[in-house]
């Protein structure tokens, strides 16, 4: 059991620091438009940094000198832009001051149009020229990202404007950026939990487990109510680090528009984002949101919010008329607001919905129908099914030897049934994961591989049967230790293959009842086993010793196993009573998820 969760540690570790990249050498290309480190976190609120000049109007040719300054940081980037259009391009160049701790960037065509950091060591106060080029906007901002510590950064720091003498007034006045608002909304503080009321009539709800109540500790709850152009929204759930719910248009994360409440440092700060694949939400540095509350009271985190149904000027933002699939996920975040992946499946949507539509109240599920269905049907075939099967043809030869089942024996009638149903239940449940993940799936771990493994070893079975030689051919003795062998280590790999995908976020299981449920299953299997074992040879040491006579010695053989014959059938009743509630016991499991 310690192996995928291994494999899953490191897969999660992997995906989610590989493309986690700093800039400890300043050189910050990837970031000239949107000013943004890739340090996987959120900017902070309020800056502690700020930005002087020594002038406020400019010709073109003049040099203005450009000041940052506050506490220790290690990183900068600083550029001037149209104030009017902030979300423009660089304008201007720069000239250095000190270049053992500044150095140039070229931010699209304009050359040294960005100044940023050499290296990480701690600065308190930067200096540099700026150069009005020919042609200059008549009013120029300047804007500063400032790094104090990897996590802990601020994007878009608005410094003074700067303009031309005939220029008239800006208006609006230019006191932040765009980013630096999108974090400004106004913010309230919710005194009362979430309420199920009006779920069905008046609002569209999910709830899972289904139908709980949203003030409760173990309540997943997210509800949209449409107020003429615009969506309240509200989500809660058991959390200390994160919730969050995404529109996507396939049952698959990527693509989506995604929607975010993280607890930072006891305090709840709302986003919006883009997931962009199976790697870590792409923040969005626009402000889509209007009246934002939050509650954080017991470990449950609980957030609200307003928002306009179509939001044309914003392409990563899902108009909220149309259908979707609905994903709600919940997990860890840092103390710097740096989210962590999921450590289980989200609940997703059965089906796709419109959350303006007629009002609903729906649940989900953690684990999609086909991997459910692939998991029921693996425990039908490999619990109940080759499991009697092998129990009938190890000890039931003797008892029903002479019994008939058309034209065959019936022990060997029934173990060819059972054996022929778990290849056929193997079969169909193989190519189900197939068909949900669309192909191979890289963060299963070992399971797939054993699983295709058990596969091929349950087809072999029966060819091999098929090639079985007669009772008395010289090759029956080697073709009853492959057939042996075979079918032992398909079940011993099967199990372990069980094992392995109990702990998968797919089928998502309780955990650990699902690993104490499966050792139970074995330890029932061996010490059934075993005592068949001792009792067959407790029967052999009855047979009376003939030492010239090997036709008596089987028949005497014959005759005590056939004593035996009531016990062994009672045992069997009670062992496929037992495989019956261990199969009912995960089935049920798997239904709850």
């Amino acid at each position: 059991m310690e192996v995928p969760g291994l494999a899953v540690v490191i897969w999660m570790f992997a995906c989610f620091c590989a493309p986690v990249g700093g800039y400890p050498s300043g050189k910050v290309r990837e970031a000239c438009t949107s000013m943004m480190p890739c340090h996987g976190s959120s900017p902070q609120l309020l800056p502690e940094h700020t930005i002087t000049v020594n002038r406020t109007e400019f010709k073109p040719g003049d040099k203005v000198e450009v000041c940052l300054s506050g506490p220790d940081f290690e990183g900068f980037f600083i550029q001037a832009r149209d104030a009017q259009h902030l979300d423009g391009p660089a304008v201007g160049s720069f000239m250095l001051v000190d270049r053992r701790l500044s150095q140039l960037l070229t931010c699209g065509r304009t050359k040294n149009s960005a100044v940023s950091h050499t290296s990480k060591t701690k600065k308190k106060h930067m200096k540099v020229y700026w150069i009005a080029p020919g042609g200059a906007p008549k009013h120029v901002q300047f804007l500063a990202t400032v790094v104090k510590k990897y996590r802990i950064f601020w994007v878009k720091i608005p410094g003074p404007v700067v303009s031309q003498p005939d220029a008239l007034s800006p208006t609006p006045p230019f006191q932040a950026t765009s980013e630096a608002m999108s974090t400004s909304y106004p913010v309230s503080y919710l005194s009362k939990p979430f309420s199920a009321l009006g779920c069905g009539s008046m609002k569209f709800c999910i709830r899972n487990p289904s139908n709980c109540d949203p003030g409760s500790a173990s309540c997943f709850f997210l509800s949209f109510r449409r107020e003429e152009s615009s969506v309240f929204i509200e989500m809660s759930g058991p959390s200390e680090g994160y919730i969050a719910f995404a529109l996507s248009h396939d049952q698959w994360m990527g693509g989506d528009d995604a929607y975010l409440c993280v607890n930072e440092h006891h305090r709840v700060r709302v986003f919006t984002a883009h997931l962009k694949g199976r790697s870590r939400p792409l923040l969005d540095s626009k402000n889509a949101l209007e009246d934002v509350s939050w509650r954080l009271v017991d470990g449950v985190l609980q957030c609200s919010f307003r928002r306009s149904i179509c939001l044309p000027t914003d392409k990563e933002r899902f108009d909220l008329d149309a259908i979707y699939y609905i994903f709600l996920a919940d997990g860890e975040a840092s103390e710097g607001g740096l989210i962590y992946k999921h450590h289980r499946q989200p609940l997703i949507t059965d089906g796709p919905y419109n959350v303006t539509g007629p009002p609903l109240d729906i649940g989900g599920s953690r684990s999609p129908r086909l991997i459910r269905a692939h998991g029921a049907l693996m425990f039908v075939a490999w619990i109940t099914t080759v499991s009697i099967g092998v129990i009938v043809a190890r000890f039931f030869k003797p008892v029903w030897a002479y019994s008939l089942l058309f034209g065959k024996e019936m022990w060997f009638q029934v173990h060819r049934v059972l054996m022929l149903t778990t290849v056929t239940l193997t079969s169909i449940s193989f190519v189900l994961p197939f068909i949900y993940r669309g192909g191979w799936s890289q963060q299963a771990g070992f399971h797939p591989y054993l699983g295709c493994a058990v596969m091929a070893l349950a087809i072999f079975q029966p060819l091999m049967a098929g090639f079985r030689p007669s009772r008395h051919a010289p090759r029956r003795q080697l073709f009853n230790w492959f057939h042996w062998s075979t079918g032992t280590t398909a079940r011993i790999l099967a199990v372990v293959t069980m094992f392995l995908g109990m702990d998968l976020p797919a089928l998502d299981l309780p955990d650990p009842w699902d690993a104490y449920t499966m050792i139970g299953f074995v330890a029932w299997h061996v010490g059934v086993d075993v005592l068949l074992e001792i009792h067959s040879y407790c029967l052999i040491c009855k047979v009376e010793m003939i030492e010239d006579d090997r036709v008596q010695i089987l028949q005497s053989l014959t005759s005590a196993e056939a004593e035996g014959h009531l016990f062994k059938q009672i045992v069997l009743t009670i062992y496929v009573c037992g495989n019956i509630v261990f199969l009912t016991a995960f089935l049920l499991a798997i239904n709850k998820t």
